[in-house]
Parts: structure tokens; C-alpha cells; sequence
């Protein structure tokens, strides 16, 4: 009983946390004509509310993806688009189609900073409570301690509720995995991880652990046995829950590579961000396959270290020196004009 009072504290703590920081300002507010992320998200809303699915990663007249186009993954299309539906019924200037860009005022900021609270305390705080109750050791003060440093997270809820994203959703799906994974649900382990992939292209940094421990388990339960109907099982939901995300653009192929060109835009200049994500993946592998030599034991972990070091350093000195030394472009000069 007393466990679970200082874990309703610990809940109550950090809800009141993220509010008191989402009554500040978001990212880019008041600052045309791109504003921030705040806008990006309330965009979304706009565009996959007034248009056809089909339409949602394409360039159109109704749909000008240079203007924040949508560039998740479907899940967050159908987030949205929910959340538009109960923006809709509040006001409808908040989605109305073109005449909504850069909409700002106290009422729609209350409703976007809301959404972001429902969708954690839906998705992400249920995970992160049952994850330290059930699957980390130690005594229940230790629990209640791990329970505390996860709510009361900086980073996240600067991202989250400062800046404005909806990080947690992602998170909170990969945390339901691993809760399934730890709790021996093989199968509704791998469906968390695939929404969590089909939310954030970001996810993707989890995939290897997720991979390698599903793999390990079907090869120790003996690849002609258990194993394999493990791993068939797992596929089979892997399959499945793909398709049903991606349902509405698999009726025609080029929808579908287009929705692909959007969360992978190679072409955007995002190439190099990529290939640093492949490096360190490669790099992980690496450290877990290979044994370093006797007089390096610390190699791969700074082979690692220095990768991140510098794909963080080549993106600050392109976005800080290359980028805003430049003269503006004729088409931002139109846009500020």
C-alpha cells in the first residue's frame, strides 16, 4: 500500500512537472513564416483532417510539403488526424484548411499542450509505472526511485512540453515492448515496437537490441523446434501489424514508396544524418560480435563515443557556420517578404 501512494506521488509529481513547463512558450511561436515545431504538429492536424489519405505525403496545391509536410510515419498521420477531429469540434479555425497557418492564440495552445498530457498519460507513464514495479530489482524504495529519475526525465519533458514534440508516444510504445519481452509475450512485445517504429522513424535505434534478443531466444529454443514456430509467430505479427498501419497506401505502390521517400528523405540532404545512424548500428554490432585486443579493452566504446562526437560536431558546424553564414535564398527572401 505504501509502495503504491509513493508511486501515486511520484505520477502526480510528474504531471504537474510537464504542465507547469508546457505554460511557457513552444518553439518558433510568433516567429513566421515557419514558426516551429508547434506548428508542424498543429499542420498536421490541418492537412490529414481536410485531404484524402492519399494526398497526405504528396505535393498538391492543397498540400505544399515545404511548408512542414508530413514526414513521420503513418501512426503519427493517425494521431493527427484524431486529434483534429476533437480540434474541430472545439474550434474549427484551428484546422481550417490554409487560412489556419500559424494559428496562435491561449485557448489552442492549452488544446495542443493538452494533447501532449493525454498521450502520455495513455501511452507513456503506464509503461514506465509497470516497467519499475515489475521488471527492475531491488527493494521497493529503489523501484519508487528508478520511477522517479524516468517522469521527472529533463530532456524528455523540455523536448515534450517546452519545445513540443510527442517523443513520449514513441518511447512509450518501445517501453511497452520491453515490458512485454521481459514479461515472456514474445509476440505483443514485437506488435509495442512495431507502433513505436510506425510512430518515429527514430525508433529505429532500438531496433538492434529488439532484434538480436528475439533472434537469440528463437536459436536457443532450437531453430527446428519451438524456436522456429517462435520466430514464425513473431514474423507473422511483425507482418501484420506493419500492414495494418500502412493499409490505406499499399493499394498503390507509389503511394507507399512515397511515404517511404518522406520518413527517409535521402534526397532532402538528410543523407550523411543516415549514414551516421548506419555507422553507429555498425559499430554496436561490431562491439558485441568481436572480442577487442588484450591491450585495447575500451576500443569499441570509443570507437563509438567518437563516431557520436563527430556526426554531433559536423551537424553543429553545418548548422551554425555553413548554414547561417550563407546569403538568404531568393525563396526565403519571397517567404519573409
Amino acid at each position: 500500500m505504501q509502495t503504491w501512494s509513493l508511486v501515486s506521488i511520484c505520477v502526480l509529481l510528474g504531471v504537474v512537472v510537464r504542465w507547469g513547463v508546457s505554460l511557457n512558450s513552444y518553439s518558433g511561436a510568433g516567429k513566421p513564416p515557419m514558426f516551429g515545431d508547434y506548428e508542424a504538429q498543429r499542420h498536421w492536424q490541418e492537412v490529414t483532417y481536410n485531404l484524402p489519405v492519399q494526398e497526405w505525403y504528396f505535393n498538391t496545391t492543397e498540400n505544399d510539403l515545404n511548408y512542414w509536410g508530413l514526414d513521420y510515419p503513418p501512426l503519427t498521420a493517425y494521431h493527427s488526424l484524431i486529434c483534429a477531429y476533437v480540434a474541430k469540434m472545439i474550434n474549427p479555425e484551428w484546422v481550417e484548411l490554409h487560412r489556419s497557418r500559424g494559428y496562435e492564440s491561449p485557448a489552442h495552445k492549452l488544446f495542443m499542450r493538452a494533447t501532449v498530457l493525454v498521450a502520455d498519460l495513455l501511452i507513456y507513464i503506464p509503461a514506465v509505472v509497470l516497467y519499475c514495479l515489475y521488471l527492475t530489482d531491488g527493494s521497493s524504495k529503489k523501484k519508487v526511485s528508478t520511477l522517479f529519475c524516468f517522469l521527472l526525465y529533463p530532456g524528455l519533458i523540455l523536448i515534450d512540453y517546452g519545445h513540443f514534440q510527442y517523443n513520449g508516444v514513441s518511447l512509450g510504445f518501445a517501453l511497452w515492448g520491453v515490458l512485454a519481452l521481459g514479461l515472456g509475450w514474445d509476440a505483443l512485445g514485437s506488435m509495442a515496437f512495431c507502433l513505436a517504429l510506425n510512430y518515429k522513424q527514430m525508433e529505429l535505434y532500438h531496433a538492434l537490441p529488439f532484434f538480436c534478443y528475439l533472434l537469440g531466444k528463437c536459436i536457443k529454443l532450437g531453430p527446428m523446434g519451438r524456436g522456429f514456430f517462435l520466430l514464425v509467430r513473431i514474423a507473422s505479427t511483425v507482418l501484420v501489424t506493419f500492414a495494418l498501419c500502412w493499409l490505406p497506401f499499399l493499394s498503390d505502390p507509389s503511394e507507399a514508396l512515397q511515404v517511404v521517400r518522406r520518413i527517409f528523405p535521402v534526397a532532402r540532404g538528410l543523407f550523411e544524418f543516415y549514414i551516421g545512424v548506419a555507422a553507429m548500428a555498425g559499430l554496436s554490432a561490431v562491439s558485441v560480435a568481436l572480442v577487442p585486443p588484450p591491450h585495447l579493452p575500451d576500443l569499441f566504446p570509443v570507437l563509438v563515443s567518437t563516431t557520436a562526437f563527430l556526426q554531433f560536431l559536423g551537424t553543429f558546424l553545418y548548422f551554425n557556420i555553413v548554414q547561417f553564414s550563407g546569403p538568404p535564398s531568393r525563396k526565403t527572401q519571397k517567404k519573409n517578404n
